[in-house]
């Protein structure tokens, strides 16, 4: 096992004393290839170039000397330091950090990014950052090579967004670039880079936040709020009551990197709730009025919603691909359609018994595990004790249970 184990982080600006003091005595190198390039670096020290950090873990684990990794930025933040301490290499390391991407990305933009949401994106977590940048105003990609602002861009087809692109940062060759989400497939872009995703309203909380990303406080009390609450004064369709939202919420569960698809959306009432949860949320609705109320309910509650005019099942072929879906109108065609797609959850309700056994077998037929509860919901005067209202609908949730795994 290495003797000792340094992970300094570069930024571009001049090395610490420690920095320097760390590599003089290094007997091992690890880094990119301008890292590997710095005049620092001992002439006799092994090389390797930092491709797979497990595999350069298990060379400097079986390394006799002094190592010292380098990568960009803070190493700790989104970096090598996780890996170089994991359990299977049994490594201590001491860290020298420096100033992390997405700070120096922010700072270049002249942003605060305490409000930002920040993820990273590889080839197999791409739809859930481009997920992320739908659901919220401020978000800071780490990108990879194969998931770049050329794939984010593509993936947020539809959906409106300003990028500025930093690449190389911290090199002579660094260059900032502010393009529109439509634009950033027409350039090749240098790995590596950080992209700055903004849509809708930005700015600082007044007198600045108490927590980084989105304020959890932001909005009304409760993960659904009174019928009232939506529409233009007229009362809820049977489908999007307060209750039965709630039961819905809780079955899909969406959150964070998420892609709701909310066919039918009415009111708009599921739909923000959805993405109040911090969900990417697509409303589909044939009602021009049912599109224009969704999109009034997004901006009075402060979320991002992308609302699609339509009538499914046919709208939603160009659609991207759901994690979890609530079908609020359309039976059993619609439901089926859905199915085809394979999201990890499906609600729907259903009015009749006969209606719900259709939907059910249905949902079976497509591999689909099926729940169904009956819901009675009786609204009373507290003052008289009396009915004032009541409601009762089957409630239908499928599981994929092949994506059923934690993620």
């Amino acid at each position: 096992m290495a003797d000792r184990v340094t992970v300094i982080g570069w930024d571009g600006s001049p090395l610490t004393e420690a920095a320097r003091s760390a590599l003089g005595a290094a007997t091992l190198v690890a880094g990119a290839a301008h890292h590997l390039a710095l005049p620092e670096i001992p002439p006799a020290a092994e090389r390797i170039r930092l491709g797979s950090v497990a595999l350069a873990a298990r060379r400097i684990a079986a390394h006799r000397g002094t190592a010292v990794v380098l990568a960009d930025g803070d190493p700790g933040f989104f970096g090598v330091v996780r890996t170089l301490r994991a359990p299977e290499f049994g490594l201590e390391v001491e860290v020298v950090p420096a100033v992390s991407s997405v700070a120096a990305a922010f700072a270049r933009a002249g942003m605060p990014w305490d409000d930002a949401q920040v993820v990273v994106a590889h080839p197999r977590t791409l739809r859930r950052a481009v997920n992320v940048c739908r659901a919220h105003t401020k978000v800071a990609v780490l990108t990879s090579p194969g998931a770049g602002p050329a794939e984010l861009g593509l993936l947020l087809e539809g959906v409106h967004r300003t990028f500025v692109i930093c690449e190389e940062l911290g090199t002579e060759r660094e260059q900032v670039s502010v393009v529109t989400s439509d634009k950033a497939a027409d350039h090749t872009w240098r790995d590596p880079n950080v992209v700055i995703v903004i849509g809708g309203p930005v700015g600082a909380a007044e007198g600045g936040g108490w927590i980084a990303g989105r304020d959890p406080g932001t909005g009304p009390r409760g993960w659904v709020q009174p019928d009232e609450a939506y529409g233009d004064g007229t009362p809820l369709a049977e489908g999007e009551t307060e209750l039965l939202r709630a039961a819905q919420l809780a079955r899909l569960g969406p959150r964070v990197g998420d892609l709701v698809w909310d066919i039918g959306c009415g009111s708009g009432a599921f739909a923000t709730e959805a993405a109040r949860a911090g969900a990417a949320v697509i409303a589909v609705d044939h009602d021009p009025a049912a599109c224009a109320r969704t999109a009034d309910a997004a901006r009075r509650y402060g979320v991002q919603l992308h609302v699609v005019p339509g009538s499914a099942p046919h709208i939603l072929e160009n659609l991207p691909e759901p994690d979890v879906v609530r079908v609020g109108g359309g039976g059993a065609a619609v439901v089926s359609a859905v199915a085809d797609r394979r999201p990890q959850r499906i609600v729907t309700h259903a009015a009749t018994r006969d209606e719900a056994e259709l939907v059910g077998r249905d949902l079976t037929e497509h591999g689909y595990r099926v729940e169904c509860a009956l819901l009675q919901s009786v609204e009373l005067d507290t003052r008289a004790w009396r009915e004032t209202e009541r409601n009762v609908v089957f409630l239908l949730t499928g599981a994929l249970p092949s994506r059923e795994a934690p993620r």
